[in-house]
Parts: C-alpha cells; sequence; structure tokens
C-alpha cells in the first residue's frame, strides 16, 4: 500500500463509497471525511466487511476549514477526491442559499486548506447537469455549459474555480469529472444507494416500487422527441464510475496534468421506459408506473460522448445495463430499507475521530 494518501471527501456516501472500495482495492491509502448529513458510518463498515482492510474516517464538514487542517496535518496526502456536497436537483430550487454556500464555500475552503498544506491535486465530482438543454447529442466536453438549476450551477462555478486556481498556479492539476446518472450497486449487494426520504431519481425510486415501498413510479411526459416520447438518459452502473476516478488519479501522476474535464458515461442513452422494463425483467414482473405531466427544468436527452476520457484516462464503461439492474435489485432486495436501520454516527470505540 502506498504511504501517500488519497483524502476522500464524501467517502461514505453512494458514489464515494464504491470509489474508496475501488481505491482500496488498487492498495492506495484512503482517508475519508464526511459530515454524515446525507449517509450514514454504517457504509464504512460495509467498505471494511468488503475490503476486509480498516479505513482512517473523520467525521469533518468541508464548512470547517480548520478540522480539515487537521486531517492534512495528521496525514501525508498526495491527492483529493472531492465528492461532499449537496445534491438534489429539485430541493436546490427550493433552499438555493443552502446550495451556494455548502458546495461553493465549502469548496473554497477545502482547496484553501488544500494549499496550506501544499496538496495540489483534486479530482473533483462534476455533473452532466453544467450542460443545461445541450444541442449535441451525445455530448461533447466542448460543448458550452449553461446549468439550468442551481445544483447544476454549483458544479459549473466550482469548474470554474478550480480551473481558474489551475491557470493561475500551474503546480495544480485536476480533473473535473462530469458524471451522467449512476446506477446500480456493489455486486454483493452489501453496499448501494441510501437515498434519504423520497428518492430523487428514476432508479432508486423504482427499486422501492419493486419492494412495495412506493406504490407507483410517475413518468413525467411521454412526448418528448425520443423513440418512445420519454426522456433519454446515460445510465452508468456505479462501479464503472468509481474506477473512473481511480483512472484520473492515475493521471494526475502524469507530468504537467492541469486542469480537464471529462465525461464518464457509456455513450449510449435509454429511455425512462426501457429503463422501467429493463429494470422489470430483473425483478421478475411488471412494476406499476403512469404516465403524468412533464416536470419543469427536465431536458429530452443527456447522453455522453465518452470519447475524451476512453483515450486520455484509458477508461471506459464495461458494464452492461442488464448487470446494473441485476445489482441495483440484488442491493434492495437484501436491504429493504438500505442503511436506515444503521446509526449515522460511529460508536465510541470505532476508528472515527472527531476534530
Amino acid at each position: 500500500m502506498s504511504d501517500k494518501a488519497v483524502l476522500v471527501t464524501g467517502g461514505a456516501g453512494y458514489i464515494g463509497s464504491h470509489t474508496v472500495i475501488e481505491l482500496l482495492n488498487a492498495n492506495q491509502n484512503v482517508v475519508i471525511i464526511d459530515n454524515l448529513t446525507n449517509s450514514s458510518y454504517e457504509a464504512v463498515r460495509r467498505i471494511e466487511k468488503l475490503t476486509e482492510k480498516k479505513v482512517t474516517f473523520y467525521k469533518v464538514d468541508i464548512l470547517d476549514k480548520k478540522a480539515m487542517l487537521e486531517v492534512f496535518k495528521r496525514h501525508d496526502i498526495w491527492a483529493v477526491i472531492h465528492f461532499a456536497g449537496l445534491k438534489a436537483v429539485g430541493e436546490s430550487t427550493r433552499i438555493p442559499l443552502d446550495y451556494y454556500h455548502n458546495n461553493i464555500t465549502g469548496t473554497i475552503l477545502l482547496l484553501e486548506a488544500m494549499k496550506e498544506s501544499n496538496v495540489h491535486n483534486i479530482v473533483f465530482s462534476s455533473s452532466a447537469t453544467v450542460y443545461g438543454d445541450p444541442a449535441i447529442i451525445p455530448i461533447p466536453e466542448t460543448l458550452p455549459t449553461g446549468a439550468t438549476n442551481p445544483y447544476g450551477r454549483t458544479k459549473q462555478f466550482i469548474e470554474h474555480i478550480i480551473r481558474d486556481l489551475c491557470t493561475a498556479e500551474n503546480n495544480w492539476n485536476a480533473a473535473l469529472l462530469r458524471y451522467f446518472n449512476p446506477a446500480g450497486a456493489h455486486p454483493s449487494g452489501i453496499l448501494g444507494e441510501n437515498p434519504l426520504g423520497v428518492p430523487n431519481n428514476l432508479m432508486p425510486y423504482l427499486s422501492q416500487v419493486a419492494i412495495g415501498k412506493r406504490e407507483c413510479l410517475s413518468v413525467f411526459g411521454e412526448d418528448y422527441d425520443t423513440p418512445d416520447g420519454t426522456c433519454v438518459r446515460d445510465y452508468i452502473n456505479v462501479i464503472d464510475l468509481a474506477k473512473g476516478h481511480l483512472a484520473a488519479l492515475t493521471k494526475m501522476r502524469e507530468p504537467n496534468v492541469g486542469c480537464a474535464e471529462y465525461n464518464l458515461g457509456t455513450g449510449h442513452g435509454n429511455t425512462v421506459l426501457e429503463m422501467i422494463h429493463a429494470f422489470s425483467k430483473a425483478v421478475g414482473r411488471d412494476l406499476k408506473y403512469k404516465i403524468v405531466a412533464r416536470r419543469p427544468g427536465d431536458v429530452r436527452n443527456l447522453t455522453a460522448n465518452p470519447e475524451k476520457a476512453n483515450k486520455e484516462l484509458n477508461w471506459k464503461c464495461e458494464k452492461t445495463l442488464e448487470e446494473t439492474c441485476e445489482s441495483l435489485w440484488n442491493w434492495q432486495s437484501k436491504n429493504p430499507n438500505g442503511l436506515e436501520d444503521c446509526p449515522g454516527d460511529a460508536p465510541a470505540e470505532s476508528i472515527i475521530c472527531y476534530l
């Protein structure tokens, strides 16, 4: 295992926890910080179970610069993977100031802590929402950004902040990873997405319909210019997505990397109805849905052109849609309440350290 560590902010969350597993399996030394607002320490326990390795964890908020500096002081960190942030599009329209403060101010404080600790490599969890309603499908990274909601704008603004920092100080390296639609779970069924309250995204909501937690899925609109009238999205398996972060870290070891944006997606879009049918097949029965009016802010098609990441990061998606649906059902059927029955905080005797 490398002596130097990778700091993962938001490492107890859905994508963060799966990425930590891939890092540990690649013999990386990992330190997690997470405030556990939208996650559970149980995810860290399950990471340890799956990897048979202990994980260094600190309950730290990215708005607490002093605590972050203490973490940097305690560990020889060479790179940061930054997941921490509020992440619901709908919620961001209701409480925009919370999103701007938490996501943007938190990132600025993280970057300041990194700079003061002489750490200049960052992999940032961005989003395809930065593209707004794209004029070109599949979407290339060269397309101008134009997010249409506060959540997407926080991602877009943070990209600008990191890019400006890399321009001003050429010792910084950054990979801005624009995710499309993460889905699926760890194939063991031990770890998966754990949405708090009503899920905001199609697949976790549909999986809760499958276990009887939700009565019916609402499909927002059937009059889009798509094969069946429903919106098209690029669904990327969370394992493939996690491996994309490992590929970006590997790129950081090259000289003079600078700042670059990468789409992480399959390059293939599926409609909402296609996803319902695919997941119904994994479950073994038809799942109930109804067509309702379009939802404000939804765009017709978000499908990635992942060629840049394929070439420059030597990365590509390997999981099939069938595997993604099967892994999600395996997780949801084994964990009908996700991690809800588990405590949000770590026990006193664990390795957690409150700063």
